[in-house]
């Protein structure tokens, strides 16, 4: 996971890892800071008889790539373990960080928001992520069933058979739910925050991808497979509405809000932009350029400021400079397949999380069933590489 901060006058570079004493050479280095008897244009070479997956030489790979914006990585945590990853999401209210692992060994590990040091571990939880409501004190995560938590000892509540797919997931504090998101009908299923009973599911007509709440009884998701945005109402927990991008952009996988303005930020993977449009009406503003491979997008209101992470190893961040003007602001290197990110909204940080990964397997002789069309990024086409054991990265301050 990779930490993301801005607006610091110095920014350090920190890698916690099991690394030579030497390598506090390179934090400085990469600070700008370097010892004025150093010479880095003779210690570079040495660099390059690394072993190739090192943590070192992976962290020098993208670090030094990094420009003069005001976001840069500032931190990587190798928090090793088994098992696959999709989102990673923060608590700012409790200075919680949920990453979720999936598979036979699946797990949510929970870490400090502000050290990264772990302070609980919730086991025998195979999920895509994991979130929690402050107000009730519980948490939740889309595993298959869902599994509820008590958010201050970690300990399981109760497990919830849910029908489809439990993928992503959006907390609302509007009015206390959790809403499962599922590429297989039902769409959405929702639950109650209070005691993890289920109050109802919504059918979008496609693959949601990622949710994004008004915080007053409106809830858009993007659809995937539609080239659209479904409006719902979280009272009546009906579809009212969906607003068509397909003539911007496709394959949106990530979606964010600016509540204030009334902006919808769309991450679309198939023409590698984000679509921005009225929330009011649907009614497209403008589209700027992102990096190949968006899997997710927050907005901070503090800055004004969307993000969108791609697994092309770009973080993307774009410029609010009223309700009709927007730039890109800046192109943050990241490490490769970081491509899921949430905001310590307390911080103005945002995280994400990555593994190293081998050598790409030789492709099979004939086509397998069901490959993903030619648009998807090369990163998403099978077959895949294999995650390089204990190289699971936590990023963060």
């Amino acid at each position: 996971m990779a930490g993301i901060s801005a607006h610091q006058s110095d920014k350090i570079v920190v890698v916690l890892a099991q690394l030579p004493r030497w390598a506090d050479t390179f934090l400085w280095i990469a600070a700008g800071r370097a010892p004025k008897w150093l010479n880095w244009k003779t210690l570079w070479p040495a660099t390059r008889s690394l072993p190739q997956h090192s943590p070192l030489a992976f962290f020098l790979a993208f670090v030094t790539a990094q420009d003069t914006g005001a976001y840069r990585v500032t931190r990587i945590q190798l928090i090793g373990g088994d098992g696959g990853f999709d989102y990673v999401t923060a608590d700012p209210d409790s200075r919680n960080l949920y990453v979720a692992r999936s598979g036979p060994g699946g797990h949510i590990g929970v870490f400090n928001l502000d050290t990264l040091a772990q302070v609980s571990d919730i086991p025998s939880t195979s999920a895509h992520g994991a979130a929690v409501d402050s107000a009730t004190g519980h948490g939740f995560a889309t595993s298959s069933p869902v599994t509820m938590f008590d958010a201050k000892t970690f300990a399981v509540l109760k497990k919830i058979d849910v029908q489809g797919h439990p993928d992503g997931y959006l907390n609302d504090p509007y009015n206390h739910r959790f809403y499962i998101l599922s590429h297989a009908e039902p769409n959405i299923t929702v639950l109650d925050d209070k005691d993890g009973s289920i109050l109802g599911t919504i059918n979008i007509g496609g693959t949601p991808e990622q949710a994004a709440t008004d915080g007053h009884g409106r809830i858009y998701v993007d659809i995937e497979d539609k080239a659209a945005i479904a409006g719902i109402d979280a009272n009546a927990m009906k579809m009212i509405g969906k607003y068509d991008v397909s003539s911007k952009g496709g394959e949106c996988a990530g979606l964010a809000l600016d509540t204030k303005n009334g902006i919808l930020f769309a991450a679309c993977r198939e023409h590698k932009n984000m679509v921005i449009l009225s929330a009011a009406d649907g009614h497209i503003i403008t589209d700027l350029p992102i990096g190949n491979g968006c899997d997710g997008a927050v907005f901070n209101p503090d800055t004004m400021e969307a993000f969108s992470s791609q697994g092309d190893g770009t973080l993307t961040v774009i410029k609010e400079h009223s309700p009709s003007s927007f730039s890109v602001e800046q192109t943050v290197p990241t490490p490769a397949r970081a491509k899921t990110l949430t905001l310590d909204t307390k911080t103005g940080h945002i995280f994400s999380i990555t593994a190293e990964y081998g050598p790409v397997p030789a492709a099979p002789a004939q086509p397998v069933s069901g490959t993903p069309p030619s648009n998807v990024p090369a990163w998403m086409r099978g077959p895949r590489p294999p995650m390089i054991p204990s190289s699971f990265q936590n990023p963060g301050d």
